[in-house]
């Protein structure tokens, strides 16, 4: 879409208190009365285009949005924190220049910035109800009403409205009371995040325990039993499954030494009359022990 005159080529901005900048100078002063005329800057223009985004699944329409700036990018750096901007030929959503964006005012009423900020008014408006489950729909009225009583306090007290706050408004509106889910904006779908659980939950196999090979990272309740024994022996406390151990070990080992013993004793002797006979020193004094499981 052409622009509004092929005479505006330039213009001087400000950086006024509330660090917007202001337009103070243009090329074509029949068509543009800079007086209460804002510019955006790349900074905000990057945070609007990242605001449209949840918008782009309801139908957002790049052309509407282009047709409603005039792009300019920086030529000199001018005294008095003012900088000179010339007409840039470049699409805004395509550029990887710091472009700044003139919204398109001439006709505040008809002009295709005032198309943009309906285009955009509908858009979220579907977005909210979408996202949101009002008792009520919300309607493009219910959002212009508290935008505009906000904005008309604003000019009563003599404040001009920047065009990056009358954007920020419309995309960032939620009303009083309500919330939006900051994942279903990221993702640009409406209920995406109740979505997404229900479609994690079905694709999660139901599986029984008697099924489940153990494996070492499967193995916490032992590894929480050995770091209780291991706080409580330096605490002063003896570890009762250590001790325990220990006994048995000492136990086993006493009757393996007194089966040595019995073997090495166990042997043939000669009585006084030469007959041959069975000696068992160890079954004649001590009874048959007890066995007890060793704990390995």
């Amino acid at each position: 879409m052409a622009k509004p005159s092929p005479k505006l080529e330039w213009c001087v901005v400000r950086l006024g208190d509330d660090l917007n900048w202001w337009v103070s100078e243009i090329s074509d002063s029949v068509h543009w009365d800079v007086d209460g005329l804002s510019i955006i800057d790349p900074r905000q223009l990057a945070h609007i285009l990242d605001l449209l985004d949840p918008l782009r699944e309801y139908g957002f329409q790049a052309d509407t949005f282009e047709a409603a700036f005039v792009p300019f990018i920086i030529k000199e750096t001018l005294p008095g924190n003012k900088v000179k901007l010339v007409r840039a030929h470049e699409l805004l959503l395509e550029s990887e220049e710091k472009l700044f964006a003139l919204p398109d005012q001439v006709d505040e009423e008809k002009g295709p910035y005032a198309d943009l900020l309906d285009h955009i008014t509908k858009l979220r408006v579907k977005f909210l109800n979408d996202a949101i489950d009002f008792d009520k729909h919300l309607t493009v009225d219910d959002l212009e009403e508290e935008i505009r009583e906000d904005h008309h306090n604003a000019f009563l007290e003599g404040r001009a409205l920047h065009a990056f706050r009358e954007i920020t408004d419309i995309l960032e509106y939620v009303p009083a009371g309500f919330e939006v889910d900051e994942e279903a904006e990221e993702s640009h779908e409406p209920g995406a995040k109740k979505k997404g659980e229900e479609e994690a939950a079905e694709d999660i196999p139901e599986v029984e325990d008697e099924n489940i090979v153990e494996d070492e990272t499967m193995k916490w309740d032992e590894d929480e039993d050995k770091d209780k024994d291991k706080e409580e022996t330096e605490e002063g406390a003896p570890a009762p499954d250590d001790d325990k151990v220990e006994d048995l070990d000492a136990l086993d080992d006493d009757e393996d030494k007194d089966d040595d013993d019995d073997e090495e004793e166990d042997e043939d002797e000669e009585d006084e009359d030469g007959n041959r006979k069975k000696k068992s020193k160890s079954s004649a004094k001590r009874p048959a022990a007890k066995k007890s499981a060793k704990k390995r």
